[in-house]
């Protein structure tokens, strides 16, 4: 059966309630609960709609509508990723095993080396034979070098000579897909941290970012996942895969409000040409349906 989106709930509820009254704001918190805003920054959001409301003497969908939009957008920011030419740049990428985290690495390979970036492809999960096998298989299709180690060999190690490797041919992109075992979460956090420190020394001054990629549908689970990983090395930008209008993607606004991280791609589909940039008012209008 297909999923309701919010933007189908939002349109349904000012059809049921003529005046936006107490149990209009009400339904309204809890459809973005379900759209997956988290239910803290649905109470939040609803409540400062409710307020201008009041006091701005705002009625009717369209004038609700566009006031909600302007709500949300104050959470929701785009974080554009450009490689510094001539210098070393290295992108970690985050996010558990499952979320569509290697596919990513290559789609933002692909999408970087197109656009003149000479690009390395780091295969820094060494605990999967399958991770590794996969990044090297990208590499094969888009004629993109990866530098892989023997399995269960120091992950840190090998994004240590994809940067050499990156300096050597005179600077260019390291993309280093990392390990996602939140199950065995101290061992990841401490390995996740060995990376991060020989990453940020590799790295040209500023040319240093890690990319967090969370599933669309998991909702809240994104959620935590962003807390983990934020808490653990600090997350520079998002990648939200798995993406299409109608899935729980409102998971993005909830990780704005409590993190203030923002996002840099969305991906929907297999392909390598299935990335875009980030644009918070297109993913908002998407959102509430407009």
């Amino acid at each position: 059966m297909a999923k309701t989106s919010f933007g189908q709930k939002l349109k349904a509820l000012f059809g049921i309630h003529k005046n936006s009254d107490s149990d209009f704001f009400e339904e309204l918190t809890d459809a973005l609960i379900e759209g997956d805003v988290g239910a803290r920054t649905a109470v939040e959001i609803v409540d400062s709609l409710e307020k201008k409301c009041r006091e701005g003497k705002v009625s009717g969908e369209n004038a609700i509508t566009s006031e909600l939009e302007k709500i949300l957008l104050e959470f929701v920011h785009a974080q554009k990723l450009s490689p510094v030419e001539g210098k070393v740049n290295v992108y970690m990428v985050l996010g558990v095993n499952g979320v569509g985290k290697t596919t990513s690495v290559a789609k933002m390979a692909k999408l970087f080396s197109s656009a003149g970036t000479g690009v390395i492809m780091a295969a820094s999960d060494t605990f999967r034979a399958a991770a590794v096998d996969q990044i090297a298989m990208h590499g094969e299709k888009l004629g993109i070098r990866v530098v892989k180690h023997q399995m269960g060999s120091d992950p840190s190690a090998v994004v240590f000579d994809a940067a050499e490797a990156c300096r050597a041919g005179g600077g260019g992109l390291v993309l280093a897909d990392t390990a996602g075992r939140l199950h065995n979460k101290e061992n990841l956090v401490n390995e996740l941290k060995k990376i991060d420190r020989i990453a940020a020394s590799k790295a040209d001054e500023g040319c240093y970012k890690k990319i967090l990629v969370i599933d669309a549908t998991t909702g809240q689970n994104a959620l935590r996942q962003a807390e983990v990983f934020n808490e653990a090395v600090g997350v520079d930008a998002l990648v939200l895969t798995k993406y299409d209008s109608t899935a729980r993607g409102g998971v993005l606004i909830s990780i704005g409000k409590e993190l203030g991280i923002p996002a840099a791609f969305v991906c929907n589909g297999e392909k390598y040409a299935d990335i875009a940039q980030f644009n918070p008012q297109g993913y908002i209008k998407e959102f509430l349906g407009l």
